[in-house]
């Protein structure tokens, strides 16, 4: 699909080609700054699961600022005035949870669009520079905003055809471990029922020509080719939590083996 978007990563998930993010859970800009750094295409902001509100995520989107990654935000709900604060204070995309049928598909492109297209309203605020450039991004908007909703439930994967038919779905994203719940399975993402699941969602995506998404939560080459092969396009790799952890452990091992070796 052709688009004249400013957005690279809603430029991508339109064409289906592959573009890469991770996920913050710690909302400091300093984290921000750091996975900025790094080269991510985009990142993304869980104010779903965590204490991330629009303050913290206005702080970390100025530490991206200028670095290169697109910010975006998993809202904390499909809810009107949740996607509509977090795109007036700048996130160039919404990543919408539990999205089951394509009424409640239809219901998140509304709220991040502007009339006609939808009911966002208009306002100053951060992401048109607090009226500065009104005209421009009221006009850009529609063109520029990525929605992405999220596939987490056995009744998501039932309706998936419906769902990716909505205008506006710029690609869907599959929450793992909910998908793992929704089949009675909790944690087990491994389990041929999910990974069947999966590739069910993959596949209608393929068909309708849309970007579908996936977090590998513990990266390597094997599970990234897999994912590519199966074909996802929107992957997140990681998390800024998992980050810390694995390189402090590692790190402390690294110490302690050492240590060992000089006693």
């Amino acid at each position: 699909m052709e688009t004249t978007s400013a957005n690279p990563v809603r430029r991508a998930l339109l064409a289906c080609s592959p573009t890469v993010g991770t996920w913050m859970q710690v909302g400091h800009p300093a984290v921000a700054e750091v996975l900025s750094g790094v080269g991510f295409d985009w990142i993304a902001a869980d104010c779903e699961h965590t204490d991330m509100g629009p303050a913290e995520f206005v702080a970390m989107a100025r530490g991206m600022h200028g670095r290169g990654a697109v910010p975006l935000v998993r809202v904390r709900e499909n809810d009107t005035l949740a996607i509509r604060q977090m795109l007036d204070m700048g996130a160039q995309g919404v990543i919408v949870p539990l999205v089951n049928t394509a009424e409640e598909a239809r219901r998140a492109v509304s709220a991040a669009k502007y009339p006609p297209a939808g009911v966002r309203g208009f306002a100053f605020h951060r992401a048109n520079d607090w009226g500065q450039r009104f005209s421009e991004y009221a006009a850009t908007a529609n063109e520029d905003v990525a929605v992405i909703v999220m596939i987490e439930s056995r009744q998501a994967v039932e309706n998936i055809d419906q769902i990716l038919a909505v205008e506006g779905v710029d690609g869907v994203f599959i929450g793992p471990y909910d998908m793992s719940g929704s089949y009675g399975m909790p944690g087990r993402t491994s389990d041929p029922v999910v990974t069947a699941a999966c590739q069910t969602v993959a596949d209608a995506c393929r068909n309708a020509g849309k970007a579908a998404g996936l977090h590998i939560v513990l990266p390597d080459e094997q599970a990234i080719a897999r994912a590519v092969e199966k074909g996802f396009s929107f992957l997140a790799v990681g998390v800024d939590t998992i980050f810390l952890e694995q390189a402090a452990a590692k790190s402390l091992s690294c110490l302690r083996a050492a240590l060992s070796r000089m006693s």
